[in-house]
């Protein structure tokens, strides 16, 4: 190419011309990139709404739909033929530039790189998802055409790399997904066949196969438990206390989980009229526990319970220490949205009481509760009045437990929810003691086994 052509042009034209070519292709992938991530995200049944509307290009836009994964494929097979053969001729311009070495080479594939990803990979593919109906009817009649003429050449080739892949294979090709479940409950909500709740509802199902326990599961910060050493009447203490039904039993720490103590259990245990009975340690009455993995998919998990007639299990992290718990509730509550009782009532966050103390919401902020009492509140580490009471008592607290924290007193009172968190804190001026100072340290109503759990309603 260093010489003349012979109409006295330069030899340079060609390579200008291979470039142009190239440049055509690229936007050619680009084009049916578009076109993928627009017939991905098509279902049939809306495809079959527009077409009862009249609107043009949907009826082909529904014969192509119906049988999206046969077209997926052979877009796959045109844009990497584009893809590809821009690249080579990227190549070829390159070498004649560079020579035949490593310049060429890298030249080659920055540039190809940077234009791909650009051109084929981000653009094309946005506009394909953000107006997957418009460009499905303009481009469905094309791409049906192309669908007969070509597609026993995509299915050859998908025979062929079945053939050299282990196991059994796919005789459509791995290349697509459907969205059409999904697609036909928001046509149901629009038509009025289902309410909105309901729909919600469903998505949720579908995305329980996505969930992981780690990501429903209460955290060990806030589970509450007793040791195996503790006695029958305690543990009575504090089921009464927490609200709960089912704690898990301990040993020598959070981590050592060796049971699960139910309330019915123990009732049934210490109502025989035996005052022996309720001295007798947990560790006699609890139940085994079942441990699962934090990286367990939710709706295995819900089928095994349900199986197993469980209703709660100690989640494990990776390092074998306990991550927290689950019951069916927390994944119940995945689908149909937080679970509350008839005593769960709305409360103003600060009411102001007749003897001078304040009643806050437990999680009114740390510095709104400062600016009440005119007081320097330590907010490095909890936000909230419901954190710092926490902090201060070195354990999660349940109703009744008390701490002094600057001059103030802090009470938890009632609890709201399914996993009865603390509601409300009574917040008022710590007496002085005969010296002139705040009485110290703080103290609490109720035995250190006392730490935070879910109760299963």
């Amino acid at each position: 190419m260093a010489t003349l052509a012979a109409g006295g042009a330069p030899a340079g034209l060609p390579d200008l011309q291979l470039i142009v070519f190239a440049a055509g292709l690229v936007v050619l992938a680009g084009l049916i990139a578009m076109t993928e991530a627009a017939l991905a995200a098509v279902s049939p049944a809306r495809a079959a709404e527009l077409a009862r509307d009249g609107a043009r290009g949907a009826r082909t836009l529904q014969a192509v739909a119906g049988d999206v994964v046969r077209h997926l494929n052979l877009l796959l097979l045109l844009r990497l033929l584009a893809e590809l053969t821009a690249t080579t001729l990227v190549a070829l311009v390159a070498v004649d530039s560079f020579g035949a070495g490593w310049r060429a080479a890298l030249v080659t594939a920055g540039a190809m790189t940077v234009v791909s990803f650009v051109v084929v990979g981000v653009a094309p593919r946005t506009i394909g998802r953000q107006h997957a109906y418009a460009v499905g009817r303009a481009v469905a009649p094309l791409v049906r055409w192309l669908g007969r003429a070509l597609n026993p050449l995509a299915s050859l080739l998908i025979l062929i790399g079945n053939a050299v892949t282990p196991g059994k294979g796919f005789r459509e090709g791995p290349f697509a997904s459907q969205v059409e479940l999904r697609e036909l409950v928001d046509l149901a909500e629009q038509r009025g066949v289902v309410e909105h709740g309901e729909r919600q509802m469903i998505h949720s199902v579908f995305a329980l196969g996505d969930t992981i326990a780690r990501e429903v599961m209460v955290p060990r910060t806030e589970m509450v438990w007793i040791e195996e050493r503790k006695s029958l009447a305690q543990a009575l203490v504090l089921f009464l206390r927490s609200g709960f039904s089912r704690i898990p039993v301990i040993g020598d720490s959070v981590d050592d989980v060796l049971g699960v103590l139910y309330l019915k259990d123990l009732i049934r245990r210490t109502q025989g009229g035996d005052p022996r009975t309720a001295q007798l340690p947990v560790s006699e009455l609890m139940r085994p526990a079942t441990f699962v993995p934090e990286s367990k998919p939710v709706d295995d998990l819900l089928s095994e319970m349900q199986a197993a007639r469980n209703h709660l299990v100690i989640v494990v992290d990776e390092y074998g220490g306990t991550g927290g718990l689950v019951t069916i509730e927390d994944i119940l509550e995945e689908i149909v949205g937080e679970i509350t009782d008839e005593y769960d009532v709305e409360r103003p966050p600060v009411e102001h009481l007749a003897d001078g103390s304040v009643r806050v919401a437990a999680r009114l902020p740390v510095e709104n509760l400062g600016e009440l009492f005119d007081t320097e509140l330590p907010t490095d580490e909890v936000e909230t009045v419901g954190g710092l009471l926490a902090q201060s008592l070195g354990r999660v607290p349940i109703p009744g437990a008390e701490a002094e924290v600057a001059g103030l007193r802090l009470i938890a009172e009632g609890t709201t929810g399914r996993r009865n968190r603390i509601d409300t804190v009574l917040v008022s001026r710590a007496a002085p003691t005969p010296d002139g100072e705040h009485s110290a340290g703080s103290r609490d109503n109720h035995t250190r086994t006392e730490e935070r759990q879910p109760a299963d309603a």
